[in-house]
């Protein structure tokens, strides 16, 4: 037997600040870009009852923690649950399995975050957010560490969302967060552009965007949907969190592909190799950028880690016991 953590979603909620997440998750894409193995996500689906169950994993040698997620959405109960096993990279024993559902926006904010720090430009200081949910925040959350901005601008269709979502940040940041009346006028002229929608269709028109901006894209990992248009697909230096992802379902990409606007070379490099140096980043302060963000087990396995060792530290959560394959097999 061997006593395994498990932490829920309450407690895990504040054990690490957006900052730390940052931190966790860019040394975790580096080690992929130095050959960690990751995957992208494998999704089943089901039409009666509607759900979906989607699974993904990483291996962070360096980290010491191997794992992943398993989450299910829809079905009967129309909802969505998460699960991330966590195991020893050495040993190979389960180290916590947590409910990661407080954690999702703050690791894929971090993801998006460490685009940012690696893809726009040094003097960006004005960011558009178009989404204003829980995503929404969490990229927002994240970016504000890497980058010091003086004005954020929101859109999402609805007016009171993108106003409340103004309100929050407005006096939790030191910059200006207002809401916007569209998407268009949250794009012109921003120097960082963050989607996150459940948008099927383009949330802008790529031909807003000015030269230098960067997008973080990461709403929709569908190849029948898509945030981003051909032409910002086109015009962009093009960065998923996977290669391979690209054409398995970064819906952008593909339609993109589809239209014959790029080839599948328009793949740019993946994030991990850009955080490991063996990359190239953004090259002149004129060239778009794009990241296509659609969860890896990258992010996952590296705030997981990060939050058990915050749980184990401060003595929190209950303890369960696994049986080895061994034992459980034989009886012995």
């Amino acid at each position: 037997m061997t006593e395994t953590l498990f932490l829920t979603s309450a407690t895990v909620a504040d054990l690490a600040a957006p900052a730390e997440y940052v931190d966790a998750v860019r040394e975790g894409y580096r080690q992929r870009g130095n050959g960690a193995p990751a995957q992208p996500r494998s999704k089943f689906l089901r039409a009666d009852p509607e759900g979906m169950l989607t699974s993904y994993a990483a291996v962070l040698p360096e980290t010491g923690a191997m794992g992943g997620y398993m989450y299910s959405a829809g079905f009967g109960a129309g909802d969505a649950w998460f699960m991330t096993p966590l195991f020893d990279a050495e040993s190979g024993a389960p180290l916590a399995l947590l409910d990661g559902a407080s954690m999702n926006p703050f690791k894929t904010g971090a993801a998006g975050a460490v685009a940012v720090d690696e893809l726009a430009r040094d003097d960006a200081d004005t960011l558009a957010i178009i989404g204003s949910g829980a995503q929404a925040r969490g990229q927002l959350r994240a970016t504000a560490t890497v980058r010091a901005f003086d004005e954020v601008r929101v859109y999402s269709p609805t007016p009171a969302n993108r106003e409340a979502f103004a309100t929050d940040f407005d006096a939790d940041l030191e910059a200006d967060v207002h809401a916007v009346d569209s998407s268009s006028a949250a794009v012109t002229g921003a120097d960082v552009v963050i989607t996150a929608t459940k948008a099927s269709e383009p949330v802008f028109d790529g031909d807003d965007l000015e030269p230098g901006t960067h997008v973080t894209a990461m709403g929709q990992y569908s190849p029948d949907k898509r945030e981003l248009d051909a032409k910002t697909i086109e015009r962009a230096t093009y960065v998923p969190d996977l290669r391979e992802r690209a054409t398995v379902d970064a819906g952008s990409f593909m339609q993109a592909l589809e239209a014959g606007a790029i080839t599948e070379d328009h793949v740019h490099a993946e994030l991990g190799e850009i955080v490991a140096g063996n990359a190239p980043g953004r090259t002149s302060d004129d060239e778009i950028t794009v990241f296509d963000s659609g969860g890896t087990g990258i992010e996952t396995v590296a705030a997981a880690y990060l939050l058990y060792e915050r749980a184990s530290e401060r003595g929190l959560g209950q303890t369960i016991e696994f049986a080895p394959a061994s034992e459980a097999l034989t009886g012995d």
